[in-house]
């Protein structure tokens, strides 16, 4: 008979010694979410002094304040938080919840497909103005 030798979890994947590969484990995409939900906090801010400071009530009075190059820029950047904040949080929705991989992935295109339209839309719209 072969000896069997057992030792320490040696050649195992389990254990305080098992080796960790692949995905970033969440760390990279639980800090892009603070961040972008940052970025939206202080964009919000903007919009309220904007509206409780301002005497222009019109549509000229609005498209004024989104012509201005700063905040067209400040614009984009805040929803392509959005959109990343969203993808990530929608993302993680069916990993957690659609056990089925084909639904899945299907479910994530159709996430990543609505979420680029939109994003395309809102540039359209951000330099319209």
């Amino acid at each position: 008979m072969a000896d069997i030798k057992l030792s320490n979890n040696a050649g195992s994947n389990v254990g305080p010694k098992r080796l960790v590969v692949g995905a970033h484990y969440g760390l990279r995409d639980w800090l892009a979410q603070r961040v972008t939900a940052v970025i939206m906090v202080l964009y919000t801010a903007t919009l309220l002094i904007a509206f409780l400071t301002g005497q222009n009530f019109t549509y000229e009075g609005w498209a004024g304040l989104f012509a201005r190059q700063w905040f067209k820029l400040f614009s984009l950047v805040t929803l392509a938080g959005l959109f990343y904040h969203a993808w990530v949080g929608v993302r993680d929705i069916w990993m957690d919840y659609v056990k089925s991989v084909g639904l899945r992935l299907t479910l994530q295109i159709i996430s990543i497909v609505w979420l680029v339209v939109c994003a395309a839309w809102a540039v359209q719209i951000l330099w319209s103005v």
